[in-house]
């Protein structure tokens, strides 16, 4: 009896050893498979709430190579909202443009391309050419295109980031990361007529000529992943194989980058991986359409007294699927009596949506017409009226 009990008890203890050790093995091996990834960083974000579901690495400091265009993209499409350029412009290409290597439409100096046409090289095809053809056509120089780019970094939080081009072709100094990349991808996609660009995976140049040239999209995503609608892949020796990617499923818009994978098949499979989780994962509710007029602010010293204040983009809710959605609080905080001259589009408050305290929602909320400075006239018919009425 007494040699059973010794038994006994040895194999109590030896279980107890080896069950935990047994559970622990396999925690730690699913750690390391959603970590173990041969991309340098990564980042997965919600398009509208800028929500960070997954990142790794995600401010180390990298070449982007070709993602690069994706702020080259943003300026273009800054520049034809504001009526500065339209898509019907004719884009003469210069000497330099046309010698720039790497992928490349072939384009020859002074031929001339629509800006239409030149977005799709970009997007599509990632022409190099076309990319400085359209620096030189929006600001003058490349030189001057570049400083743009920077500028808009700095307007955009990016203390990551640093461009010296706008192709990413190598060069020194010129930098990103993931997060910022997942940030200037979120500003772009604001502009929804880039997705008629970023989503083909195939177009033609030089259409109704002996020169049709075949553009097929380097982002092979687009054809094979459901949803997916952009947005620009990126790869040089130094870089190793890139991606800035969005897809859009039930209204809710995914961007996930990862940067410095050894292979275009590890990369594409990291970044399936990495939005199949957060599509299975959470869900968004709309809560304001775009431009939804919120409250009228007044304006000290302008030509209108009041100025309906806008949603500058849907405001959206991020929940975990199964989340309750009940508890939530929605507030809009104006800045006080505004000061003319005021610009449309400047951000004068935000549309907050809070849970126990906790800020879960920030809509930006804009000026939605321009107000100028009220004459003598004006200011003396208003202060006249107010007279009479008390």
């Amino acid at each position: 009896m007494k040699a059973f009990y010794t038994w006994f008890i040895c194999m109590v203890l030896l279980l107890t050893a080896i069950v935990p050790a047994g559970i622990a093995s396999a925690e730690t091996k699913k750690t390391s498979e959603s970590n173990n990834s041969g991309a340098r960083s990564a980042i997965v974000i919600e398009q509208e709430t800028g929500k960070i579901l997954y990142q790794k690495n995600a401010n180390k400091e990298l070449p982007p190579a070709s993602m690069t265009k994706v702020m080259t993209l943003l300026l273009i499409f800054k520049a034809l909202s504001s009526h500065q350029i339209s898509l019907t412009d004719k884009v003469s290409v210069s000497e330099h443009a046309a010698s720039m290597g790497g992928s490349q439409v072939f384009l020859e100096p002074g031929e001339t391309m629509t800006v239409d046409e030149m977005l799709k090289a970009i997007a599509i095809a990632s022409g190099n050419d076309a990319s400085v053809a359209m620096a030189e056509f929006v600001s003058g120089s490349e030189k001057a295109f570049v400083e743009k780019m920077n500028q808009e970094a700095k307007q955009l939080g990016l203390t990551h980031t640093h461009f010296e081009n706008p192709t990413g072709l190598p060069v020194k100094n010129h930098y990103t990361t993931a997060h910022d990349m997942a940030v200037m991808a979120s500003a772009l996609a604001n502009y929804e007529k880039v997705f008629n660009y970023t989503s083909k995976y195939e177009d033609y140049l030089r259409e109704n000529t002996d020169q049709k040239f075949w553009l097929v999209n380097t982002n092979k995503l687009i054809k094979t992943y459901p949803g997916a609608d952009g947005m620009k892949t990126g790869f040089t020796n130094e870089a190793k194989y890139c991606l800035t990617a969005t897809a859009k499923r039930n209204g809710m818009r995914v961007i996930a980058v990862v940067m410095g994978a050894p292979t275009p098949k590890e990369r594409n499979t990291e970044i399936a991986g990495l939005m199949n989780q957060a599509f299975s994962s959470y869900t968004t509710k709309k809560l304001l359409d775009k431009n939804k007029t919120i409250t009228m602010a007044n304006v000290n010293k302008g030509d209108h007294g009041k100025v309906p204040i806008v949603t500058q983009k849907p405001a959206v809710l991020l929940l975990k699927k199964g989340e309750n959605e009940q508890g939530f609080k929605e507030k809009a905080v104006v800045n006080g009596t505004l000061q003319a001259p005021i610009k449309a589009g400047t951000v004068v408050g935000y549309y907050n949506v809070t849970k126990n305290g906790k800020l879960l929602s920030k809509t930006p909320l804009i000026v939605r017409e321009n107000v100028n400075r009220a004459s003598w006239w004006q200011l003396f018919k208003r202060v006249s009226a107010s007279l009479l009425t008390k």
